[in-house]
């Protein structure tokens, strides 16, 4: 891990699930169940089956509820409750959450703001490790003049060996707009700009304490029944292992 990113959750462990994650405006089992009526009104004329279960403990064994990891359709979803209004979402994916389609699906459905966040070191030396990107897209309800329900996006990130910065929408007052002129562009936006507008909307999303409230749970969203992409399932050492983390 670079110094610049120190301070990951859970110290990274949990990469590449946790390096992507939403967040909805949201109660954790509200979100959960309005997540599955939509998983079912697509999955029912397909045979397959959307539980929506209970899940206690702490984080990681939360996240442990989405093991093993699968390529192909997407089977299971998490939606963990923080120490705010917000609410995260993660999934089973083996190259990690994919969030900005959900989220500004259920930005749209649900009439709330919902987060994609990244946060990934760039470890890249040669042909191992990963390409780092620093991330903040935020959706909210669907605006009948406007396309898109993307409200903002502030991102910088290493694209096949060029770092890039790219913003659209109006900033936020909190937001140092005066960083974006930087020379060097992955100074544009950095890990600690992404932390310090995250706590300006709410959030502490680096910090394990920061989930899974005393007398709270999450909420798994499981998926069983005839899938059209039959993937390979990984352990979470084997997911790692795949992106050299």
């Amino acid at each position: 891990m670079t110094q610049e990113m120190k301070g990951l959750l859970l110290e990274d462990r949990w990469a590449p699930v946790t390096s992507e994650m939403g967040f909805l405006e949201l109660g954790a089992e509200q979100a959960a169940q309005a997540f599955a009526t939509w998983e079912r009104e697509v999955m029912m004329p397909r045979g397959i089956t959307v539980e929506v279960l209970p899940v206690s403990g702490t984080l990681e064994q939360a996240l442990s509820r989405l093991l093993p990891l699968t390529s192909g359709e997407r089977r299971r979803r998490l939606f963990i409750p923080t120490r705010s209004t917000w609410t995260a979402y993660v999934a089973d994916q083996w190259t990690g959450t994919d969030a900005a389609s959900p989220m500004s699906a259920m930005a749209r459905r649900l009439g709330i703001r919902c987060l994609r966040v990244v946060a990934v070191s760039h470890t890249l030396r040669g042909n191992q490790g990963r390409y780092g990107g620093v991330m903040l897209d935020v959706f909210g309800p669907e605006q009948p003049e406007k396309i898109s329900n993307t409200v903002r996006v502030v991102e910088v990130a290493n694209d096949g060996g060029r770092w890039v910065f790219v913003q659209s929408g109006e900033p936020f007052p909190f937001e140092q707009v005066e960083q974006y002129q930087a020379r060097r562009v992955r100074d544009r936006f950095t890990f600690d700009m992404l932390k310090d507008y995250l706590r300006h909307l709410g959030l502490a999303p680096f910090e394990e304490d920061f989930y899974m409230p005393p007398g709270s749970r999450a909420w798994l969203i499981q998926k069983t029944g005839p899938f059209t992409t039959v993937g390979r399932e990984y352990t979470l050492e084997e997911a790692r292992a795949a992106h050299v983390l």
